[in-house]
C-alpha cells in the first residue's frame, strides 16, 4: 500500500454521516459503514450463510491500524455487519494491523489465519484466531504466530494466506518475493494449522517478462511480489475444488495473485496449469480484469453447489486526500462467478443472485437495429444501473457506450468495443479523459482484448452504481471508478461513432438493449462498531449511532 496520511480523528457517528452524504458511495456494492476498506478475507459458507471479513480502519478513511470488519448474507447481495472480528493489539505480532487471510473450518471449529503486520518489521507472520460458533467472536492463539519465516530466503515481502485440507494434512500458500528473483507463493504443510513445514515455492514469477507475463509497466507484468493468493481445481461448467482433488475432464489448476511492485498495487492475474505434488506448472498467464488495479486482491470459495465465487476490492481512483475528505474509501465489486471458456481461458460473470435488486425497467430493446454512423439510443439511466446489451460488429469496426454523460456531454465516460480484422479477436477500451470536472479524479484509459467469434458477436453486461462501473464484454471484465461532478450526468446510450462513414451498412447492430434501475442494497447509515466489540473506543461499543434527523 502507498503511505496516507492521517486525518484528523472525526467522531463515529460524524464519520459515518459524512460518508453518507458522498453522491459518489456506492448504494448497491458493498462497503464499510465508514471509515477504509479494502482486500475481502475469510470469504465462504458457514452453517448455510455467507460471510465477507474485510480489511477495515474505522477510525479514518486510511491504510492504518487494520481491522476486519465482517458482514454475513443469505444471497451475496444484501448484506449484514457483524461485530468487527478482529483488532490489533496493543503488543505483539499484529499489534499494527490485522492483515489479510482466510477462514477455514478445523473439525467443526471456525479459524482465521491471517497475517500480523509490525510497521518495524518488513515481513508480516502468520496468525491465527478461533471463533465460537455463530463466527461473533474471536479469540487469537497464544503462542501467534504459527508460522516461522523459512531460513535462508531473501524476502521483498510475505503475507497473505490461502489454506485447504488435502492428503489428510493441511497445506498453505503465502504471497511472497524473492529479491531479484521474482513473486512466488510458498508451500506450507500442517497437520494442526500451529506448526508448519516449508515444502519450497510453488511456482516462481519471472520480472523480466521473458517466460511468464509482460515486460514492467505492462498490464500483464507478472512483478516483484505476489500477494492475496488463492488456489483451486476449477472445472470448464465452474465448479471448483480443493487443489489435489480429482481433476474433471477438460479442467485446470488456476493460481490467482495480485501483483506488487515497489508499495504498488498494480493488477490482479492468474495462472491456469497443473499442480502435482509440491509443484504448479503454468501453462498460460491470464489478466482477471482489464481495469488493473481498480480491481484488486480477489479471494474465491466453493459454493454448495460447487460454483466458484468470487470477491474482489474495488480501490478508489480519486486523489487520496479526496477520499479521506469523504469519510470514506473502497467497495467491493459485485461477487463473480468463474468458469473456462472453449480455449481453457477464465471467463466471469456477476451472481445470478444480483437480478433480484432489480426494478422498474428503463429500456427495452429486443430486436436487431443497425446503427447508422452517428446514429444513438439510450435512456436518461441514473446512478444505480444494470443493462444487457447485444451488438454484433463487422470486422475493422467499432461501437461506443456512452456511461454518466451529462445533458450537454461535458463529463461523460465513454466505452469503445470493436472487432480486429483479425479472427476471434476483439477489444474494448475506456476512455475516462471527460469523466469528471473534478481534477483529482484519475482518467488513465483501461482496456484489452476480448474474445469475439466469427459472427462478431458482443454480450455486454453494466453495472453502474455512483462512482462505481463493472463492465463484462463477452465473459472479461473491466472495472472503474468515476466522479462526476454534475447532477445531469446520469445518462446511457449506445452508439456508432460518426467517424467510421465508411463502413457497410449493418456494420454496427444494436440486437439488445436493457436497463434496468438497481435498489439500495443497503439500510444504512450503519454502526462503526457493530453490536458491540470489546476492543471498541469508548463511547462506540454499543452499535448505536447518532445521527441527524431527516
Amino acid at each position: 500500500m502507498n503511505p496516507r496520511p492521517i486525518p484528523p480523528a472525526i467522531a463515529g457517528d460524524e464519520l459515518v454521516a459524512l460518508a453518507e452524504r458522498d453522491p459518489h458511495r456506492p448504494r448497491y456494492h458493498v462497503v464499510a459503514p465508514a471509515g477504509w476498506l479494502n482486500d475481502p478475507n475469510g470469504v465462504g459458507r458457514w452453517n448455510g450463510r455467507y460471510h465477507l471479513f474485510y480489511q477495515y480502519n474505522p477510525h479514518a478513511a486510511v491504510h492504518h491500524k487494520i481491522s476486519w470488519g465482517h458482514l454475513v448474507s443469505d444471497d451475496l447481495v444484501r448484506w449484514t455487519d457483524l461485530p468487527v472480528a478482529l483488532v490489533p493489539d496493543d503488543d505483539g505480532p499484529d499489534r499494527d494491523g490485522c492483515y489479510s487471510g482466510v477462514l477455514v473450518d478445523d473439525d467443526g471449529t471456525p479459524t482465521l489465519l491471517y497475517s500480523g503486520h509490525c510497521d518495524d518489521d518488513p515481513l508480516e507472520t502468520c496468525c491465527l484466531a478461533v471463533g465460537t460458533p455463530d463466527l461473533t467472536h474471536w479469540t487469537k492463539e497464544p503462542g501467534n504466530p504459527v508460522l516461522a519465516t523459512p531460513d535462508g530466503l531473501d524476502l521483498v515481502a510475505l503475507r497473505d494466506h490461502c489454506v485447504w485440507r488435502e492428503g489428510g494434512r493441511w497445506r498453505q500458500l503465502i504471497g511472497a518475493g524473492l529479491r531479484g528473483v521474482g513473486g512466488t507463493a510458498l508451500l506450507f504443510e500442517s497437520d494442526n494449522l500451529r506448526a508448519w513445514r516449508y515444502l519450497g515455492p510453488l511456482v516462481v514469477g519471472d520480472p523480466s517478462g521473458a517466460t511468464l507475463g509482460g515486460a514492467p509497466g505492462e498490464p500483464d507484468w507478472s512483478a516483484d511480489m505476489w500477494e492475496c493468493v488463492d488456489f483451486f481445481r476449477l472445472a470448464p461448467e465452474g465448479t471448483s475444488a480443493p487443489p489435489g482433488a480429482p481433476l474433471p475432464h477438460g479442467g485446470c489448476d488456476v493460481l490467482m495473485f495480485s501483483a506488487w511492485s515497489d508499495d504498488i498495487t498494480l493488477h490482479s492475474l492468474c495462472l491456469t496449469g497443473r499442480y502435482a505434488g509440491d509443484r504448479f506448472e503454468p501453462a498460460a498467464l491470464h489478466r482477471v480484469d482489464l481495469g488493473e488495479n481498480a480491481y484488486y486482491a480477489p479471494q474465491s470459495f466453493a459454493d454448495r453447489d460447487g460454483r466458484r465465487v468470487v470477491h474482489g476490492w474495488l480501490q478508489e481512483e480519486r486523489d487520496q486526500q479526496a477520499a479521506a475528505d469523504a469519510g470514506w474509501s473502497g467497495a467491493m465489486a459485485i461477487p463473480r462467478t468463474l468458469s473456462l471458456d472453449a480455449h481453457g481461458a477464465p471467463r466471469w460473470e456477476p451472481i445470478l443472485e444480483l437480478l433480484t435488486l432489480r426494478r422498474e425497467q428503463l429500456l427495452a430493446i429486443a430486436h436487431a437495429a443497425p446503427l447508422r454512423p452517428g446514429a444513438s439510443v439510450g435512456c436518461g439511466g441514473g446512478l444505480q444501473l444494470d443493462a444487457e446489451i447485444d451488438l454484433v460488429l463487422a470486422r475493422g469496426t467499432r461501437a461506443q457506450l456512452i456511461l454518466r454523460a451529462s445533458d450537454d456531454d461535458t463529463e461523460r465516460t465513454v466505452l469503445e468495443v470493436g472487432r480486429s480484422d483479425d479472427p476471434d479477436r476483439g477489444w474494448m477500451h475506456l476512455d475516462r479523459s471527460t469523466s469528471s470536472l473534478d481534477p483529482t479524479a484519475h482518467t488513465t484509459p483501461r482496456g484489452g482484448t476480448i474474445p469475439i467469434g466469427d459472427d462478431g458477436h458482443i454480450s455486454l453486461r453494466v453495472l453502474v452504481d455512483h462512482s462505481v462501473l463493472e463492465i463484462f464484454a463477452n465473459g472479461h471484465p473491466l472495472s472503474a471508478r468515476v466522479y462526476p461532478t454534475l447532477s445531469t450526468a446520469v445518462r446511457m446510450e449506445v452508439a456508432a461513432p460518426a467517424d467510421q462513414p465508411d463502413a457497410p451498412d449493418g456494420a454496427v447492430v444494436l440486437a439488445r438493449f436493457d436497463v434496468w434501475r438497481m435498489a439500495d442494497a443497503w439500510d444504512g447509515p450503519r454502526p462503526l462498531w457493530p453490536r458491540s466489540h470489546p476492543n471498541a473506543p469508548t463511547g462506540e461499543s454499543d452499535g448505536r449511532l447518532a445521527t441527524p434527523e431527516t
